[in-house]
């Protein structure tokens, strides 16, 4: 069998996935000075400096990889005596790890154990592809809510004023932003996205068939 041609635009694949990682790298970087050099430093005592864990743990989790964010905020709180879960950030922040929960368990239970029916992971799938672009959208959102939260309690009588801290913490959005738009834009593009395995191609085959009307056995 011959190999397949080369796959169009995998040059500039290797630059926008480069391109993600050095953005991504850089928020987590920027992050760590914001809360490290403005914000005190870090701790696990219940003081302010561990709510400082709660951004740096974030990004670099749900944005970047996987964290202790929640813990250190609500321990935070808990000795501050703040209350939980009033604000529009806390509340997407709660909705991102419930989605990204449920997304996970999901993904076990129909792609890695043998539990769902072939037709039923072809139904599947798109909902799967779906909820990790929204997974996306919905982590970046939190963080830019918490980004502008944070501001407003730490230095609101000056952050008007540009001062470092403020734009600093602004930079952090908008390299977050860009993060997201490069992501978004490779996981979309279809000439990007990996050959798919002998597998895969039976579920899109079911899926064609399924949303054809007809029927996932019939030729």
């Amino acid at each position: 069998m011959e190999d397949p041609a080369p796959r169009s635009g995998s040059s500039s694949f290797v630059w926008l996935v480069g391109a993600s990682q050095v953005v991504g790298l850089a928020s987590v970087v920027l992050t760590g000075v914001w809360m490290g050099h403005y914000r005190g430093g870090f701790a696990w005592d219940g003081s302010a400096q561990e709510f400082n864990l709660h951004p740096l743990c974030m990004v670099l989790g749900l944005v970047f990889l996987q964290g202790d964010g929640f813990v250190a905020v609500f321990d935070f709180h808990r000795t501050a005596k703040i209350p939980d879960m009033y604000s529009l950030h806390s509340w997407c922040g709660m909705a991102t790890i419930i989605l990204f929960c449920i997304q996970w368990v999901m993904g076990l239970v129909f792609f890695l154990f043998p539990v769902a029916s072939a037709w039923l992971r072809a139904a599947y799938l798109p909902v799967h592809v779906f909820c990790g672009l929204v997974l996306l959208v919905m982590a970046i959102g939190s963080s830019l809510l918490g980004i502008t939260e944070k501001l407003l309690f730490s230095i609101m009588p000056t952050y008007s004023e540009f001062v470092s801290e403020g734009v600093l913490a602004n930079t952090l959005g908008i390299l977050l932003i860009c993060f997201g738009v490069l992501l978004g834009f490779l996981i979309t593009r279809e000439e990007y996205r990996r050959p798919p395995n002998p597998e895969e191609e039976a579920l899109s085959v079911h899926f064609k068939t399924l949303t054809e009307g007809g029927s996932p056995n019939s030729p």
